[in-house]
Order: C-alpha cells, then structure tokens, then sequence
C-alpha cells in the first residue's frame, strides 16, 4: 500500500509540474502576442505619422514657398517697408550629371566665386546645398534660361525701405532670412512674418525628380501689415529738423518725438545720427548698435527744467486740493539765489544780480526758470506728495509703448531720498527719464489731466483690407484735474510768449512749453562743456493738438534749451501749420 501510494504522489507530482509549464508556456505566448500587438499599434498609431513624414521625405523634395513680410504704412497710407522680389537659388547634387560644369554657370550667372561654389557643391554633406539668397530677378532669368538640371529657385524676403535714412530706429531692420532684429520689425515680427508654403515634387530613392510625378502645393500666408500712427509728412519734418540740428551744432545727437496729447499716437520720431535702412552695416555690430538704437525710447538723461513742469503741476494741484503746504498761485517767493538744504547750497543757473528774478510767482518762476523757486516747492510739498506725482506721472516706470527695450528710468526709491536729493528733483537733477518718459508725462500735464500710454501702431490688417486688430488709445490714470491742467496751459503759454521759450514763439499761434538746460556727468562729477539742451512745446495751448520734445546732447557753443532746442520745436510747429493749412487764431 505504501508502495502503490507512492505512485499516486509521483503521478500528482508529474501532472503538476506539466501544467506549471504549460502555463508559462501560455504566458509567454500571450505575453508575445501583447507585445508584437502593442508594437504594431505604436507603428501605426504613434509612430506612424512620423514615419509617413519620413516617407515622404524620402520619395518626395520640396520647394519652400516663401510667405510675404507684411508691409508697413503711415497713418495715410504711405508704403514706409515693403518687399522686392527675389529668390534663392538651392541644388539638389544628386540631381546633378556634372558639378564642374554647374558651379561654373552658377558663379558666372550669380556672380560668385567658382571654387567657392564648387567646394560647396563637393563638400557639403546635405543633399540640398543652398548658393545663394536674394538673387535678383534678372539673374533667375539668365538661369532659367540655361535650363540646368537640379538647380531649384524660391521667393524669398528682400526688405526694402522706399526711403532710406527715415524713421531707422523706429522701423528697425529685417535679418537676411527676414526675420524682424530690431524697432518695429521685431516687435511685431509674429504679424509680419507669415506662413511659409511649399511645393512637393515626386522624386526616385536618389533623389531625382521624376518626369512624370506628380506635386502637391500648399499655398503661403502672407505675413500681416501695420498702419502706424506716425504721419510721413510730420516725419519728414521731424528727419529734416534734426539733422539741420546736428549740422549746425555739431552735436552728439539730436533727438524728437511729436504726439497727439489727447491719445498718445506718435506722429514723428526722429534720432540723428542714423543710417540708410536699404544698407545696413551689418559687418560693424558696435555702428550697427549705436546707430540703430532708439534713444527716445531706450535711453534715459538728465531732463534739468523740462521736469519743472511736473513740480509746478503738483504745487497747483495741491494748492487748489486745499493742502495748505502748497503755494498759491500768486505767492511771491524769495529772490535770494541760493538755498541751502542739509548743510549745501543749492543755487541757480542765473546771477540774480540787479534784480534779476526778484518779486517773482509761479509764472514768474517758469517764465525764468529759477531753480530755487522750485525748490521751495518741493521743500514745502514734502517727499510723500512730490513721490505721489512722480508716480502718477509715470516716471521710473515704462509707459507700456509698443516696442522693445523701453527703459523704466532712473528715480531714487522714496526711502533713499535725503532733503538735497529732493531739492534737485524738483528742477530735473537727481532723476534720468527717457525722452519718451517725459514727453508722455508732459501730454498729461496740459491735455486735461489725462495719462494715455504711447503707441506707434493703430492698425494690423490683411492684404483684402481686413482688419485683425485695431489698437485704440489706453487711459491709464488721471494725474491732474482739468482745473489744474488749465491753469498750467496759461502758464506755459506765458513762458513761450513772455519768457525764456520765445524762440519757439508763432505769431498768430498760442504756442506753450517750457525749456531745459541739464549738465552732464561723467565717473560722477559734471563734465565740463558738456549739456543736454532741450525744449518741450505745443499747440494750440488752449487746446493742445501737437506736442514737441526736442534734446539735443552736447551741441558745441550755445548749449541753453532756450536757444539750441527751441528753434526746432518752432520749425516743425510751423510746418505742420503749413500742411495742414492751420489758420491763426
């Protein structure tokens, strides 16, 4: 019984371990199956569209289709940026029977150096060499005619700018792939750029394109336009201004920016020096960057008593607020030259001899631009209220233009500022601002009270007329009231018609502003003879409709706003009159 038991338990045993292999044999053909199943969907589902991308490379080549750079205008319409037709010329070399005999017609039609296209031809791994890029359409034709086997043409993107040397830092440039570098160019550069295309031709496993294939073409979307709120008449005024300013000067640069005070819309901005957007010095980066640059927006300077414009806003405000730290409007403050704050002497550009600035009101203040007088004001207001209007006009923060590379400025924090540093803020010491910074805050000061950010693009639409975006002008705060707004309109008229800005004087046309005279420092100490002359104007000043910044930096002899700037605020104010047949009032 033991024995025959024992038969059992070996025959139990035996079925046991066969089913155990059976088992992992079922296993592992399932597991096989799963895994040859789960291949096959990674294949086709997951893997598939690339390797169809690939197929397709492989029996197919394609020729890009070059999408067309949106153009750029002018409020009016006038082309400021476009496109020239031009092409590149590329070479599949396993299209090609002899090389030789290709780099020889290509360099004599393109104009290039046969061993250099040679070398390309032999040496360059890719099947699809590229020779050269914006070919002419005359030279494509001289190809064409030759009817050479493997060479290949696109439309690419020739920049051209129908007016050279005008508006450079503001429009910027392309790079030699149309891509936008710089100005506007760049910032929008996602509107003007487009959708490529292409055509796809039917070629053998070598590449060569077969005679009877077949080719599938996807059309290009052009790139979208923009309309600028510049005016090209008024630019051409801004150009001409500036670079007469250079030349008479000899200065270091000339700078203007013109605006609508009730919007914010740039009508003119003008940087000289410059250079012709149709030849950029590409091989010099250190011209390039210097000259492409725009210091209206991305630059800051000294403003010296351009600035008093906001001091003396914010001492009516108050005044008419009830803050009894404020002056009155016809308090008469001391004549004395100097002040003292914190132990040093804060004095004025003037001698104050024989009376000079004696007896003197705000308007007083402003039609001599005495420093002291300012002084006082920003003394008696206190850091907390003048820090409150350095905000609300926006200094030490960008303006939120459209472009690239705007400069915040450079304002002490609150915390820092001792009674001295106060004391020169409030006649444009102690502070940089951008051009764009305080011709902004200015528009402010006398449209109302009305903060509107910058901008240069009023409109991006389609080539049918379509309209894709539409920029309407952005209120950003209040600054002062229309009451206080007003009353510095009086003044500022005053100082033009009475007082140091008469050379921006118009007969027959109420023109405002206020000039600026800044010294310069170097390693922290004034450069001797060096100045930053400005001027900042408009009109009508009841009703302002224009508004001028002029800075001139390091002009040579004369050097007060008042002289150097003024004239040229004048000069475009008066040709805007001419254009737009404005009648004295």
């Amino acid at each position: 019984m033991l024995i025959r038991g024992d038969n059992f338990i070996k025959q139990d045993f035996s079925i046991t371990i066969l089913r155990k292999r059976l088992l992992a044999i079922i296993l592992a053909v399932t597991f096989l199956f799963l895994f040859v199943l789960g291949r096959l969907l990674y294949v086709q589902v997951i893997w598939g569209e690339d390797l169809q991308q690939k197929a397709i490379d492989q029996w197919t080549r394609e020729i890009p289709i070059i999408a067309s750079r949106g153009k750029i205008v002018d409020t009016n319409g006038v082309i400021l940026a476009n496109n020239d037709d031009t092409y590149t010329v590329f070479v599949r070399k396993n299209a090609v029977n002899d090389l030789q005999f290709l780099a020889s017609a290509l360099s004599k039609c393109l104009e290039l150096d046969y061993e250099f296209i040679y070398s390309r031809l032999t040496k360059t791994i890719s099947s699809e060499i590229t020779i050269k890029k914006q070919v002419s359409k005359e030279k494509i034709s001289k190809l064409l005619d030759l009817n050479l086997s493997g060479v290949y043409y696109s439309r690419d993107n020739s920049r051209v700018y129908p007016y050279n040397e005008f508006l450079t830092s503001v429009l910027g440039f392309t790079s030699t792939d149309g891509k936008g570098q710089s100005g506007l160019e760049l910032y929008y550069d996602k509107y003007l750029s487009g959708i490529n295309g292409e055509i796809l031709y039917e070629t053998d496993i070598v590449g060569v394109e077969i005679n009877d294939g077949k080719a599938s073409y996807r059309p290009a979307t052009n790139g979208l336009n923009l309309k600028l709120t510049i005016d090209y008449n008024v630019q051409q005024l801004c150009e001409t201004a500036m670079q007469e300013a250079m030349e008479v000067h000899q200065a270091k640069s000339a700078q203007i920016i013109v605006m609508d005070p009730n919007s914010g819309a740039i009508r003119g901005m003008a940087s000289k020096p410059s250079f012709n957007l149709n030849e950029i010095p590409r091989d010099d980066l250190e011209a390039l960057n210097k000259l492409g640059r725009n210091g209206i927006v991305c630059d800051i300077y000294e403003p010296g008593s351009t600035f008093k414009v906001l001091t003396a806003a914010a001492n009516i405000e108050e005044y008419l607020q009830g803050n009894n730290k404020a002056f009155s409007i016809n308090h008469v403050y001391n004549s004395s030259r100097y002040r003292y704050i914190d132990g040093q002497k804060v004095k004025c550009w003037s001698d104050h001899k024989n009376g000079k600035h004696a007896g003197l009101t705000l308007q007083g203040a402003l039609n001599n631009s005495c420093n002291p007088i300012f002084v006082d004001i920003a003394m008696s207001l206190g850091k907390q209220t003048m820090y409150k209007y350095i905000d609300l006009f926006n200094y030490g923060a960008t303006t939120g233009i459209d472009f690239s590379g705007e400069t915040q400025g450079m304002v002490l924090p609150i915390w820092a500022v001792q009674n001295v540093d106060l004391a020169r803020i409030a006649f444009g010491q102690t502070i940089a601002v951008s051009a764009l910074q305080l011709a902004s805050a200015t528009c402010a000061a006398i449209n109302g009270g009305n903060y509107y950010s910058p901008y240069l693009v009023s409109e991006i639409y389609a080539d049918n007329g379509i309209i894709a975006e539409k920029i309407e002008p952005q209120l950003k705060n209040k600054v002062i009231s229309s009451r206080a707004s007003k009353i510095l309109n009086e003044m500022l008229e005053k100082v033009v018609s009475e007082g140091s800005g008469k050379q921006a004087y118009i007969e027959g046309y109420s023109v405002a502003g206020k000039t600026g005279t800044a010294q310069k420092y170097q390693n922290g100490i004034i450069a001797q003879g060096k100045y930053v002359s400005s001027f900042v104007g408009y009109f009508p000043a009841s009703n302002p409709k224009y508004l001028a910044l002029v800075v001139i930096d390091e002009p040579v002899g004369q050097y007060y706003g008042s002289t150097v700037a003024a004239p040229y605020a004048k000069q475009v104010f008066e040709g805007i009159i001419d254009l737009n047949n404005i009648k004295p009032m």
